[in-house]
């Protein structure tokens, strides 16, 4: 089972993740747990202070060293010693987070997720203390809450047992570098657009193909950038200049 650890001063937020939906039912499987640990648990002035300000001067506060040290100090006494722990603080100075690094953080035991608020946390404490630091986006939000709880949510979904069909997981977007296919449900017919014709053919090889052929286009004209890492046969990289897009691999 994978134990993630969080350190936030609002640990309500997680109820979002641990009850609703895929990462719900993964959870009510025991296939995860949530365990919260609030660093005001580890404070001992009469006003609970966590936050101080910063150094040199400047606008906001700063989380303080001590109470986030004995919040993880708790996480690691529950921890047996053997066990692997990665420490990792959401922030925007982070590396980003890539379905690549999702599987990788799917094989670990315990994942601490540190969530900074205000200015950020005290530096000191990232250098001795955290792995990783990792961002979900080249923007700034509140807290760390939300990007802790949407890692969460993309490390769940790659659990064995998460999904009701595994194969879900391996056909998402990013799972072989590019953007995923357009997809159709009932009737086929609607508004006057209708479902592509070779989907409805039954002629799996086609189907197959034409899939391929659609995650090649939406990503070379979405996310050239992902198309130039995808390793492409001559047939691929010839369809793709037939159809008037970008030959990334020969430029």
């Amino acid at each position: 089972m994978l134990n993630f650890h969080v350190i936030s001063l609002f640990p309500e937020l997680f109820s979002a993740v641990r009850d609703s939906g895929v990462t719900g039912r993964a959870h009510q499987k025991g296939l995860w747990a949530c365990h919260c640990v609030n660093p005001r648990g580890h404070v001992y002035d009469v006003h609970n202070t966590v936050d101080d300000r910063p150094f040199g001067g400047g606008p906001g506060m700063v989380m303080m060293y001590q109470p986030l040290k004995d919040s993880l100090l708790q996480i690691r006494s529950s921890i047996e010693s053997s066990a692997s722990v990665k420490v990792i603080y959401l922030s925007p100075q982070g590396n980003p987070l890539t379905q690549t690094k999702v599987a990788e953080l799917a094989q670990w035991q315990h994942l601490v997720l540190l969530c900074g608020r205000y200015e950020g946390v005290d530096e000191r404490f990232i250098e001795a203390h955290v792995d990783e630091e990792i961002s979900v986006g080249d923007f700034v939000v509140s807290g760390g809450e939300l990007p802790a709880m949407m890692l969460m949510d993309a490390v769940v979904r790659l659990l064995p047992g998460a999904l009701g069909h595994q194969a879900s997981a391996a056909e998402d977007s990013f799972s072989d570098g590019m953007l995923d296919c357009p997809h159709y449900t009932r009737p086929a017919m609607i508004d006057g657009m209708a479902v592509p014709a070779v989907l409805q053919s039954g002629n799996h090889a086609a189907i197959a193909q034409w899939r391929r052929q659609q995650k090649l286009a939406r990503t070379a004209s979405r996310r050239p950038d992902l198309l130039a890492k995808v390793e492409l046969t001559k047939a691929e990289q010839d369809w793709l200049t037939e159809q008037g897009l970008v030959d990334i691999k020969t430029e």
